[in-house]
């Protein structure tokens, strides 16, 4: 059995959307699990209001694909989300329409309605012991994890691991980040939301994938592949090689790493496909830089107190760039959950103080004027 599989995919097209699914599917046992009568939960990447060609959701044509599939063998499917803002039939409904994923209902598919919350109590968590959930998660036989290939100002990468953190709902994940301020620990909270929901298989749109200003901003850069794989660690160990990335440089695979769920490099992966082929060495990528986690043996030589010194001094940070971009919309400061940031004179203050590096701000600024800006410091330091 492979550890993943990567497959062409060179554009969105019915027929090659298909056509990839099937044969991205095979090598992992297809969809032979699939029984008549199953209800399969379709978990998507639908972040905010954002087309389809703005390569930050899960494209339409891929969910409509896959939802055919499991049609054919009788299966029942929900497509689902919980986006950054309210958890409300209003406001999803909205995010549904302008990502596209209506399309999906044409194939067969329901679109999620239930906006319940649930509460879940789970002890053999690492961190996450209690927490918040869309309800209607456990309202399946099996969920299919489906994200898309991103940049991401918090986490480096927004892929298979990731996605996950939709299982939250709206605001109630500005909770979690101020609950979860370190990168570190809000990496080990993505591990514990994977392990609870165990989706049975995760597939990456990387067709065409984001890079820079991630997860929403960004770039689309066609890099034509779907990838597979029942690990959402394996898969993105993959994934994070074709973008161009170290394995520790990735929080969520240096906590994957530490549990012993990944090997070290993704060149110990048992890979169907050529992932070489489809890697970007040239990808615009967001290096996370927090101190401490990216100058190793920090804390030893200078304690904890140090530690958090260079932490505040060497971390990524949020930053308006250019100025001129913003619009003063106070969308920013609405969704900050420390309260970190004020508007004055129609333009955002950052309270270094307070700011949690959570990259909120970065990540739904409307315009794409908050960006992550990391210390040229950092930059000479992490090269040596």
């Amino acid at each position: 059995m492979y550890d993943v599989s990567i497959v062409p995919c060179p554009d969105y097209s019915d027929e090659a959307a298909e056509k990839a699914l099937v044969s991205v599917l095979e090598p992992l046992g297809g969809l032979e699990w699939v029984k008549s009568g199953m209800k399969i939960v379709i978990k998507a990447n639908l972040v905010s209001f954002m087309k389809p060609d703005s390569a930050a959701v899960t494209h339409p044509a891929l969910l409509a694909a896959l939802t055919r599939l499991l049609v054919r063998r009788g299966a029942s499917v929900v497509i689902g989300d919980s986006p950054g803002g309210l958890y409300t039939g209003v406001y999803v409904n909205r995010v549904y329409a302008a990502a596209g994923t209506r399309a999906a209902e044409k194939a067969g598919a329901a679109l999620n309605q239930d906006f319940t919350v649930k509460k879940a109590e789970y002890p053999e968590a690492k961190v996450l012991k209690t927490f918040d959930y869309t309800g209607y998660l456990d309202d399946c036989d099996a969920i299919i994890n489906f994200c898309k290939l991103k940049s991401h100002g918090m986490m480096t990468m927004s892929a298979a691991a990731k996605n996950m953190y939709g299982a939250v709902p709206g605001t109630v994940k500005l909770e979690y980040h101020y609950r979860f301020p370190q990168t570190p620990d809000f990496a080990e909270m993505i591990i514990d939301l994977d392990e609870y929901f165990k989706p049975v298989v995760s597939i990456v749109d990387a067709v065409v994938a984001m890079e820079g200003n991630g997860p929403t901003q960004g770039s689309p850069r066609p890099m034509g592949a779907l990838l597979a794989s029942k690990s959402p660690h394996m898969l993105d160990l993959a994934c994070a090689r074709l973008m161009g990335l170290e394995t520790r440089q990735v929080p969520t695979l240096a906590a994957a790493l530490g549990r012993g769920m990944i090997p070290e490099s993704a060149d110990e992966l048992k890979v169907c496909g050529d992932l070489a082929a489809f890697a970007a060495a040239d990808f615009k990528n967001i290096i996370h830089a927090s101190g401490s986690q990216e100058f190793g043996s920090a804390e030893n030589l200078f304690g904890k107190v140090g530690s958090a010194f260079l932490r505040k001094v060497l971390g990524t940070r949020p930053k308006l760039s250019p100025p001129a971009a913003c619009v003063g919309c106070g969308e920013c400061a609405k969704i900050c959950p420390a309260k970190a940031i004020t508007m004055k004179n129609k333009k955002p203050v950052i309270d270094r103080g307070k700011c949690i590096r959570c990259f909120c701000c970065q990540e739904f600024c409307p315009k794409g004027a908050m960006k992550t800006h990391r210390p040229l410091l950092a930059k000479i330091l992490s090269k040596h």
